[in-house]
Parts: C-alpha cells; structure tokens; sequence
C-alpha cells in the first residue's frame, strides 16, 4: 500500500497517536513515510499541528499541512469563519499523489469523523480517499456506543465503494469496562472489517523512543506489527 487513509468514527479518539504508530512501524522497517494533514483546525500559527507531534513520536521523513485554521471546528466551518479557502478532496489527492511519488507510504489523517464537510461544496476525506482508490482504515474508541458509529462509517465507506482496511481502537483504557472487553468480539462484526490494533491510552505522552519501541506490540502484522488480535481478544475481553 503507497497511500492509507486514517479516519475516526468521532474526534478525540486517537487518530493521531494512531497515525504515528503507523509511521513508526514503517519507518523502523526502512519505508520513508509522509504524513499529510489536509486540514489542521484548532491550532495557532506557530503551535505543533497534528502531522508535526506524529513526526516528533514516530520519527517520520516528512510531515505536511495544507492548510491550518485556529478555530476548533469542522474545516468547512473553521475556514469559512475565518475567512481563509478551504481545501477540497481533489486537492488533498494531489497533494497524497506528489508525496507518494517521493515516499514509500503517504499516511493522510483525516480531521474528525469520515464525512466531516472540507469545504462548501459538501466535499470529505471519502471523496479523497475515493479519488486516491485508497483504503481507510478507521479508528475508533473502546467503550459503549462505538459500535453504531463503527457500522455507520462501515456503511459509508461500502456505499461509496471504497476499501476499508480495518478498524484500531485509539485509545484502550488501563481498566476496560465491560462494553470495551465485549466490543473487542462486536467491533469486527459491525465494521464488517478485521480489528488490526489496539493503542494503549496514554501512548502519546511516551517518550518518541518509547513509542517507537512499543508500536508493534500495538498494530496487526497487515499494518507491520505483531499484535494478535484473537490473543488480545482472547485475554483482555468478555
């Protein structure tokens, strides 16, 4: 795979860290990698975005923003209100292209949920992912109500006839409630995809060396790791 994109069912829930781990899997293994960030929002001009702290855990070649909004909202909106252009699908496909042919895999970090708008036309991360024919991989949280938000993108992303590649929980909590150890069976089931990974909450605040030594332990070999989802699911659910 030269181009994976990295939705979430909601904001919050570990893309990034996910994203970095990725990274820091692909780059231990010797692939130079560019992470791609269409839309960074929330965030002032000089603070580190979301493709900056994924370079700084995961050692990654190259990070890369097309725009960058202060308001913490939709891009669509972040940029309407802040009276800058927004960024559509087709230009987050080029950009993906123009680093795919310098890089051995682009990683594109979607902002918040897959159909999340981009711009006033209604465009989103599918409509990128759609034109790049790139699978998506969707990250998800661990407790209750993850597995309608998980079905529902499973659904969209099916509609649209764009590959999902699997689902990562971003952020597994130290003492798992009862809904998260059951969700480790369900979440398969509702995705209608594998579960390729489970990242330890907190993974973000490791130190990059750290991080980097950890992140197979956290991801599917189809991602580069070595994480056994039916061990884990077999240890750590109900």
């Amino acid at each position: 795979m030269t181009v994976i994109v990295i939705s979430g069912t909601g904001t919050e829930i570990g893309k990034t860290v996910t994203t970095a781990a990725l990274a820091a899997v692909a780059t231990a293994a010797g692939r130079t990698v560019a992470v791609l960030k269409p839309a960074q929002t929330g965030v002032g001009p000089e603070e580190a975005g979301d493709a900056d702290e994924v370079l700084r855990l995961s050692g990654a070649a190259t990070g890369t923003e097309l725009a960058r909004f202060p308001e913490p909202l939709a891009p669509a909106t972040a940029a309407r209100r802040a009276g800058l252009a927004p960024v559509g699908p087709a230009e987050v496909a080029e950009a993906a292209r123009k680093l795919a042919a310098t890089h051995d895999l682009v990683l594109v970090e979607g902002a918040g949920g897959l159909l999340v708008r981009f711009d006033e036309e209604g465009g989103t991360l599918a409509d990128a992912a759609r034109l790049l024919d790139a699978p998506v991989l969707v990250v998800t949280p661990a407790g209750l109500g993850t597995l309608n938000s998980t079905a529902l993108t499973a659904e969209a992303l099916r509609a649209r006839g764009i590959e999902q590649l699997g689902v990562v929980v971003g952020s597994w909590p130290a003492e798992p409630d009862l809904a998260a150890r059951c969700n480790l069976t369900d979440l398969p089931e509702s995705a209608g995809a594998p579960l390729l990974g489970v990242i330890p909450e907190g993974t973000g605040a490791l130190a990059p060396e750290e991080f980097r030594a950890a992140a197979p332990t956290w991801l599917a070999p189809v991602l580069g790791g070595v994480w056994d989802a039916a061990a884990f699911t077999a240890t750590a659910g109900a």
